[in-house]
């Protein structure tokens, strides 16, 4: 990438990031209305933090297949709305306990747990509130299917069920990628094919929507095993949340399973496969997918 692109990209980042806070701002429900301390544990748990990129991925995606800015920005929403209420869940004591997280107070810290979990519960409805208005109601349905397949027992839910069932034990390098795959991955794919479902996604055509499959699975598995490097590298004011928590309650990563070395040579193996998938698409259609790719990757360097 040269300094020009470079730079470009980061624009783009950037004034796509506060475009959609603009959006999920304006969308969620009100602060100062009933009930108000849930109210104002979803917007904590939503606004002013994170990296945003299930959204950033969906809009990029959203170029593909010449989605509307306003199915776009309704697909972001919604799968910021779900990554945010599966945090929530996941910083309960009965989960994994922790009380930091983008840099301020765990949602169960600053609220208590029953407010806590009532707002994860509602973040996740309000998510599918948000895409049942997608016009046609014929993208409606298909969006709203694609990232209930991400969210349940075949996805996030079911990867963080094999997750706590892990702890303590000791799995082979395919039983922890099929984990992460669905804990971390299900959602990053339902990114990619959310944004690009969101335009013309029939008229595509099966080569390039299996290549945008095959690039949001491998980009999924590659951004997880990165978030465990950095787990193991980092501290906690870089994170924004507890560094070292992975280890500490003896849970199975890539570092511990493959070394180091090995956990960097498979993100970037991973990477290669994601951007392999999109020479299908010309190069001005999937220029920021493979940006993102490469953004993602490079966060540990």
């Amino acid at each position: 990438m040269t300094e020009a692109s470079e730079n470009d990209f980061k624009v783009w980042m950037t004034e796509t990031a506060r475009h959609f806070e603009w959006y999920a701002d304006s969308t969620l429900p009100k602060p100062g209305r009933e009930p108000r301390r849930l109210i104002g544990a979803m917007r904590y748990a939503v606004l002013g933090g994170g990296k945003r990129v299930r959204a950033l991925l969906a809009y990029a995606a959203g170029a593909v297949s010449g989605a509307s800015p306003e199915a776009l920005d309704r697909a972001a929403l919604a799968l910021e709305l779900v990554h945010a209420y599966s945090l929530v869940h996941d910083d309960m004591p009965s989960m994994d306990n922790d009380t930091l997280r983008r840099g301020k107070p765990t949602v169960p810290v600053q609220y208590g747990e029953a407010t806590a979990m009532l707002a994860g519960d509602a973040l996740q409805t309000e998510a599918f509130t948000v895409l049942a208005a997608v016009e046609p109601p014929a993208a409606a349905a298909r969006l709203c299917a694609t990232l209930a397949r991400a969210a349940g027992v075949r996805g996030m839910c079911g990867g963080q069920a094999l997750d706590l069932a892990m702890v303590g034990g000791h799995p082979g390098e395919a039983e922890l990628l099929r984990m992460q795959a669905m804990k971390t991955g299900a959602l990053i794919q339902a990114a990619v094919l959310c944004g690009a479902q969101a335009g013309d996604w029939d008229r595509l055509g099966d080569g390039a929507r299996g290549g945008l499959a095959a690039y949001a699975d491998a980009l999924g598995v590659a951004f997880q095993v990165v978030d465990d490097i950095l787990d193991c590298t980092q501290d906690t004011a870089t994170l924004g949340k507890t560094a070292g928590k992975d280890v500490n309650a003896q849970k199975s990563t890539c570092p511990a399973l493959i070394g180091m070395d090995g956990a960097r040579s498979e993100a970037k193996c991973r990477t290669q496969a994601a951007l392999d998938a999109l020479m299908i698409f010309p190069e001005e259609r999937r220029t920021r997918l493979v940006e993102l790719a490469n953004y993602l990757l490079n966060r540990e360097y």
